[in-house]
């Protein structure tokens, strides 16, 4: 029988496959497959070719993840991805998925990737004769009154098959007797009912029992037939039938009505007394489900809820009841209970195709997931709308039925939100409206879309000079938004020159840590700041950078020791000879030490003290600006011979110090020095010479001394004004040294390009300074530039009126 049952399967099979293309829904096809087979079928059996059927490739089905998706619990077909094949997985039995029901479908979904496709595929159950009719009982005992006349009929049993058309009850039949003739009666709804007709009254003494066989047989191929024992049980008086108002009773209640619930009140009447009037209610040919769900008061007949009404479950019941009288007399009535839905389910949400990780650089319009949404309940309770919980850059789209694609709507950007919880909220149009969600966590992976970005936008970097070798300077720091190989910085010194020298023989850089290291020794003298550009560039593809100026500072230090320009010893080391007056009295400038520091700032704030010299009340020597003074009266010898030793240190820490020696000579005039010059002593040749020039050159100037007094007194004499005529005089006349000086010097000494003009008179309260002016052409190889234009803005300090004096140039 199995066997017939699969070949004609096949049969049906081969000439029921329906394709229809019904629309195209946001660029994604949606088709509909149609198949037929009977039920019952093996497992393993083909259904059809899906691939074939729907013009697919069978390549394609396993590189577009070609799948099924059903809604129910049980998954009765499969798809074969290696022959695109779709055949029964479970068994399917149609009584059990359909019941009664004429159109038995399973519906369920095909879907396709890359490009999305969504077909539906529907697959009719067609029923087989696999079940035989049987009789509610085994045994029906009635009873007949033996008082009935010809034609009485006495309702039987129904049989039930769960069959359906051709397949279900279609005859029934009994055994031959002289009593009693099978009659049918169908109903409204197409029911039959069996009933015995009374063709011959019966005599109970005669015989006050019956028995027939009652058989019922359905249409199929081979016919199958269940069988009954109808037990006839021939009463004495009782000749009336309980009746019922109605034959059919139509109702309707809601699902989930509370345990207790009365579905319907019925009322039988019979027209006996006693015994044969007292009815007795219950029902009769009910399947079991209904024993479990109603009953019945077999005294009143009320019919109440003795377990929950779900309307996914049954959406309608068919009851029989039988009312029977105390002779055994009974009557039959059908009752349809429609069972009300209410919104009781909540939608359900199934994601499918799900991209957990799309790139920030992702379109919009980028599809994330398909969605179904589904509901158990009917009407409006089962219409469901889908929407997102907040405002993300996303929405949802209705592609066909209850399906939905969650696409982007702009750009994504990583460093901004790297996930995101999608929560979807499904809500139906019931009353209450019912909801439910689901989240979806999308992932945002990282492109090289940020470059790197320095902490500061320049860098301005100090260190002292004399530093050692390859000291680290500076971190350089960038950062990036991106992360992995797409934040990974490396440094680099863009190329450059300082002097026409590559910056890479000033500096380096860590290309890890950004950590900048001095190449060189730097000296401030020679080299005050000097700035580059560093690159930060990542590791991306394609590589991103950015760049950065750094400027490096040389902070001075203390290096270098006072240099002494005036007085200045002579090659052997003597020390200069100053003439001093016996008429000097107290506060007369001697000379005046000159000095300079080729350090800045601090450093070259330059300080006068005398070390050594035999009388300190003797001589003052001004702390900072080195004018050397008579400290007291002069005493009253003849001649006197003072040697002095200056010292000239600067402000650094530590300090450094230069040293000058002086000798001091007191006399009555110039011609007393020369003895004493003379007496210096003759260490060699050169020493000798020296001193003859020294004695020749102090012979001029006291030539050159008178002269200029003499021209003095003239222009005094005629009252014109002297000290025009003696500064043009002395411009061109007097020799000059320059002072170079560093850029912070202190008050004692003046900076480039000024130069000194130093007068020495026989008249001690007029010698002093004379002014200052510009030099023109002098070398700056060794002196370092300025900025304190405060001193280089000063007035010249002039000469007073009748002061005349030969000049000490200094060759230095």
């Amino acid at each position: 029988m199995d066997k017939k049952i699969q070949d004609s399967g096949k049969s049906t099979m081969k000439w029921q496959v329906a394709f229809f293309l019904l629309s195209l829904i946001s660029g994604h096809t949606i088709a509909q497959l149609h198949y037929s087979i009977p039920e019952e079928l093996k497992q393993g059996s083909i259904v059809g070719n899906i691939a074939k059927d729907l013009g697919l490739k069978i390549k394609e089905l396993q590189l577009r993840k070609f799948h099924i998706f059903s809604r129910g619990i049980n998954q009765y077909f499969s798809i074969n991805i290696e022959n695109g094949e779709l055949y029964v997985a479970e068994r399917i039995d149609r009584e059990v998925i359909c019941g009664t029901k004429q159109n038995c479908l399973i519906s369920f979904e095909a879907v396709i990737e890359n490009p999305l496709h969504l077909y539906t595929i529907k697959v009719d159950i067609e029923d087989i004769n696999d079940n035989p009719p049987s009789f509610s009982e085994n045994v029906f005992n009635t009873a007949i009154s033996e008082l009935a006349l010809s034609g009485v009929r006495l309702p039987l049993g129904l049989a039930q098959d769960p069959d359906i058309g051709i397949n279900s009850i279609q005859d029934y039949k009994i055994n031959d007797n002289e009593y009693f003739t099978l009659g049918i009666k169908t109903t409204k709804d197409g029911i039959k009912h069996p009933e015995l007709i009374l063709v011959k009254t019966i005599d109970r003494e005669e015989q006050s029992m019956l028995n027939l066989i009652l058989s019922a047989s359905d249409g199929g191929t081979p016919p199958k037939t269940g069988t009954a024992l109808i037990k006839i049980i021939i009463q004495d008086v009782n000749d009336n039938f309980p009746k019922f108002s109605k034959d059919i009773y139509e109702t309707s209640i809601s699902e989930n009505v509370p345990i207790g619930f009365l579905v319907l009140q019925l009322t039988a009447e019979d027209e006996d007394e006693g015994a044969n009037a007292q009815i007795t209610y219950f029902f009769r040919d009910t399947p079991e489900s209904t024993y479990s769900t109603f009953r019945i008061d077999p005294v009143n007949g009320s019919i109440t809820v003795i377990s929950d009404i779900d309307y996914e479950v049954s959406d309608s019941y068919e009851l029989t009841v039988e009312a029977k009288d105390g002779g055994n007399l009974a009557a039959h009535c059908k009752i349809y209970i429609d069972v009300i839905d209410i919104n009781d389910n909540a939608p359900r949400i199934t994601v499918t195709s799900l991209l957990t990780t799309i790139p920030e650089d992702s379109p919009p319009g980028t599809i994330i997931t398909l969605i179904n949404v589904h509901d158990l309940d009917s009407k409006e309770n089962g219409e469901v709308t889908c929407e997102l919980s907040e405002n993300l850059p996303f929405q949802l789209i209705s592609t066909s039925g209850n399906y939905y694609k969650l696409v982007t709507t702009t750009s994504v950007d990583r460093e901004k939100v790297s996930q995101y919880n999608i929560t979807i909220i499904a809500t139906d149009n019931g009353s209450p409206q019912l909801s439910a969600n689901k989240t979806v966590q999308l992932n945002i992976s990282d492109v090289n879309d940020n470059p790197p970005v320095f902490a500061i936008k320049n860098y301005v970097v100090y260190i002292q000079e004399n530093n050692l070798q390859g000291t680290s300077i500076h971190g350089i720091h960038a950062s990036d938004c991106d992360i992995n190989e797409n934040s990974r910085i490396m440094y680099s010194v863009l190329s450059n020159t300082i002097d026409d020298i590559p910056v890479s023989s000033y500096v380096s850089i860590n290309s890890v840590t950004g950590v900048l290291y001095a190449q060189r020794s730097f000296d401030y003298e020679q080299l005050r700041e000097f700035q580059f550009q560093v690159m930060a560039k990542d590791s991306g593809s394609p590589p991103l950078s950015s760049n950065v100026t750094v400027r490096i500072c040389i902070i001075d230090k203390n290096d270098n020791a006072p240099k002494i320009l005036y007085p200045s010893a002579d090659t052997e080391g003597s020390a200069l000879f100053e003439f001093i007056p016996h008429s000097a009295e107290k506060g007369y400038l001697v000379t005046k030490v000159i000095a300079v520091d080729a350090d800045s700032g601090h450093n070259a704030w330059l300080s006068y003290h005398l070390l050594q010299v035999p009388d300190p009340s003797l001589l003052t020597i001004g702390q900072y600006n080195g004018e050397i003074r008579i400290g007291r009266d002069l005493p009253d010898i003849e001649t006197l011979r003072q040697k002095i030793v200056v010292l000239v240190k600067d402000n650094g820490l530590p300090s450094l110090s230069s040293t000058v020696t002086l000798n001091l000579v007191v006399a009555e005039n110039f011609q007393q020095v020369v003895p004493e010059i003379r007496r210096q002593p003759n260490n060699s040749a050169t020493a000798s010479n020296t001193t003859f020039y020294l004695v020749i050159a102090i012979g001029l100037i006291s030539l050159l001394f008178i002269v200029t007094v003499l021209i003095t007194i003239i222009f005094k004499c005629r009252k014109s004004p002297s000290s025009t005529s003696f500064d043009a005089f002395s411009r061109n006349v007097y020799p000059q040294f320059t002072l170079g000086c560093p850029s912070e010097i202190s008050d004692t000494s003046l900076p480039f390009p000024f130069s000194y003009d130093v007068c020495v008179t026989l008249d001690s309260k007029q010698n002093e300074i004379a002014y200052l002016k510009p030099v023109q052409n002098v070398p700056t190889d060794n002196l370092i530039d300025t900025d304190d234009s405060a001193l280089a803005n000063n007035q010249p300090e002039r000469l007073p009126e009748n002061t005349v004096a030969p000049v000490i140039e200094s060759t230095e």
